[in-house]
């Protein structure tokens, strides 16, 4: 799991805003610009946004669609396929975007799902 995978997971245990929750969770990244980073931070508020993160109400978090639509997608993959266990390249891969490279959004899906963070119903 990569270092935004463990910053959502963090974030969605946070007992906070989720945007809130989100800065806490990427303060001790080395950089300033991983802090910032928006693909995965705006897949996991997107997520938030819908409710699909346990014990954070839906609400207004994000502008990004693109990535809320990553993420709300990609879960929908995970769902239709129980069996199957993916990488984040691979589950990049099921979203059939051509040739869009994917920027840590997967990490945040997959940790978040496979961490039980995800509501499933």
């Amino acid at each position: 799991m990569n270092k935004y995978g463990t910053a959502a997971i963090k974030a969605a245990k946070e007992d906070k805003n989720p945007i809130e929750s989100w800065k806490i969770a990427v303060k001790d990244f080395d950089s300033e610009s991983a802090k910032v980073k928006g693909c995965p931070k705006n897949t996991f508020l997107g997520l938030c946004e819908d409710g699909y993160i346990k014990g954070i109400p839906k609400g207004n978090y994000t502008k990004s669609i693109k990535n809320k639509e990553y993420g709300i997608n990609a879960i929908k993959i995970i769902k239709n396929n129980p069996n199957k266990s993916f990488t984040p390249k691979e589950l990049w891969g099921e979203l059939n975007l051509g040739d869009k490279k994917h920027n840590s959004q997967m990490d945040v899906v997959l940790a978040l799902w496979n961490n039980g963070c995800i509501a499933r119903s």
